[in-house]
């Protein structure tokens, strides 16, 4: 049963003798570098890349809704692509537009 479901997947459309498995499974490497950026300061965060990682995200996955062969490793790449690009910009939104403004100095 496991041989006949490998084989299934070895020989889909979309699999790993297929560009359409590889080119989404090296895009979790964008996402991973996404994720890194988590712990940066969200003010070094450049809006242009952020808005890119999510539009991309959100196109491509809808994209994958409707190719045929259906490419559900590609829609996952994508799908994670948009949250955490979307994640990125609310933090960056957040710091940028309602976060509290540091006190100064205070005179003596």
């Amino acid at each position: 049963m496991a041989s006949s479901k490998l084989q299934a997947l070895w020989n889909h459309p979309a699999g790993p003798k297929t560009i359409h498995f590889w080119a989404p499974t090296f895009k979790w490497g964008i996402i991973t570098a996404n994720i890194a950026d988590f712990s940066k300061p969200p003010e070094n965060l450049p809006y242009p890349q952020q808005i890119a990682v999510a539009c991309t995200g959100i196109i491509w996955s809808r994209y994958c809704t409707v190719i045929t062969p259906k490419n559900w490793n590609l829609f996952s790449v994508n799908v994670a692509m948009a949250g955490t690009g979307l994640y990125q910009l609310s933090r960056k939104i957040r710091q940028d537009y309602f976060s509290e403004a540091e006190p100064g100095v205070a005179e003596q």
